[in-house]
């Protein structure tokens, strides 16, 4: 069946299925269907949903019934009026998105929108402080307002071992004596070839850097993962800088790219993470990252992560180069770096949910209602 005729039958469905449900009874959570970061966060809610006891109804019911509790990762999708005019509970992920950012006008667009129906918003949850006090000052309420951290799914990037890289660098052909910088983050427009760069994402950044290491490291090789890579994959090999882009079935299958590595490296601008931030640290893999996001509260300098300011170059070069000159060190951040994942693994913050949840949504209502 095709989406328009799956669309019908639903609306013809739904509103009958879940005329009778208590008002926010059940829960939507609802992602984007493009099969990357957002519908992987609205499972990975789901998921703790249930754990926390709740009833979580079908994503695409959310369009055809009334008076439940939505709850989207993007904040752009949220802000539209199919959701702000409908009867449900609202709420929403603002990871990111500076008012002002040079050529991006959605940015302005959507907190302006914000702030119009700062009374309609019901949940936010944002994961550093920036966006913590831009959605205060749109007028938000703060009890309204929840920071924490984008978990880490543990199983699904476990720590590396000798045997566990090696198989990882021969299933894709990279050589055992590379040292080998991951990049991880989506930083092409769309979800296409990507071959314009998104700029908040650092992809010219990220080359830079990469262009310097080669004068440094011989051995370099690089792994990009992810759709629309095609800016990074063009700027490398017009640079001559040996690399392979890795198309994984599902972020589930991440954690073996992450094996191959010798460091995780994040040039972005603004983040609301990245989630590379955690799974690198999950797979015991160092990390050096730009401060944005919630890298610059989930680390410390020289302990479990390196840090540099947003583009810094120099910082970024100097900070990889570390990691390759001081075998002590990497190691050092390996161990920090795990015990990091494993305070802020999914199931440690189902606490922070479940306050976000909690009179958001009925909890314990009979499944037949």
């Amino acid at each position: 069946m095709n989406r328009a005729l799956r669309r019908l039958g639903l609306r013809a469905y739904v509103p009958a299925r879940t005329a009778g449900w208590p008002e926010a009874s059940r829960l939507f959570v609802v992602g984007d269907d493009f099969g990357w970061s957002i519908d992987d966060d609205r499972d990975r809610l789901t998921a703790t949903a249930h754990r926390l006891g709740y009833e979580v109804g079908p994503s695409a019911w959310a369009r055809f019934s009334k008076r439940q509790a939505v709850f989207q990762h993007d904040h752009f999708g949220a802000l539209q009026p199919r959701w702000l005019d409908s009867s449900h509970a609202l709420g929403f992920s603002y990871f990111h998105g500076r008012p002002g950012t040079p050529g991006y006008p959605e940015f302005d667009s959507a907190y302006q929108t914000l702030k119009r129906h700062a009374s309609r918003i019901d949940r936010v949850q944002v994961t550093h402080a920036e966006m913590h006090e831009l959605v205060l000052d749109a007028g938000v309420g703060p009890d309204r307002v929840h920071r924490f951290p984008i978990g880490v799914d543990l199983e699904r990037f476990p720590l590396v071992d000798e045997a566990r890289r090696e198989r990882a660098r021969a299933e894709l052909a990279i050589p055992e004596s590379a040292f080998v910088v991951g990049s991880f983050v989506k930083d092409g427009v769309g979800l296409g070839d990507g071959n314009e760069p998104k700029r908040i994402k650092g992809p010219d950044t990220l080359v830079a850097v990469l262009a310097r290491l080669r004068e440094a490291i011989p051995e370099l090789f690089v792994v990009v993962t992810g759709p629309a890579r095609g800016y990074v994959r063009r700027e490398l090999e017009s640079r001559g800088i040996a690399h392979r882009h890795v198309l994984f079935g599902s972020r589930s299958d991440l954690g073996r790219g992450y094996h191959t590595l010798d460091v995780t490296l994040v040039t972005s601008r603004q983040e609301g993470g990245p989630k590379a931030v955690l799974e690198s640290l999950a797979a015991g893999v160092p990390l050096v990252t730009t401060r944005v996001g919630q890298a610059q509260e989930l680390l410390s300098e020289g302990e479990n992560g390196l840090l540099a300011d947003v583009d810094d170059t120099e910082g970024l070069v100097a900070a990889v180069s570390r990691i390759h000159d001081d075998p002590a060190l990497a190691e050092r951040l390996r161990a920090a770096g795990r015990l990091t994942a494993e305070a802020n693994a999914e199931e440690r913050l189902d606490g922070r949910w479940a306050a976000l949840l909690d009179g958001f949504v009925q909890k314990g209502v009979p499944r037949g209602s």
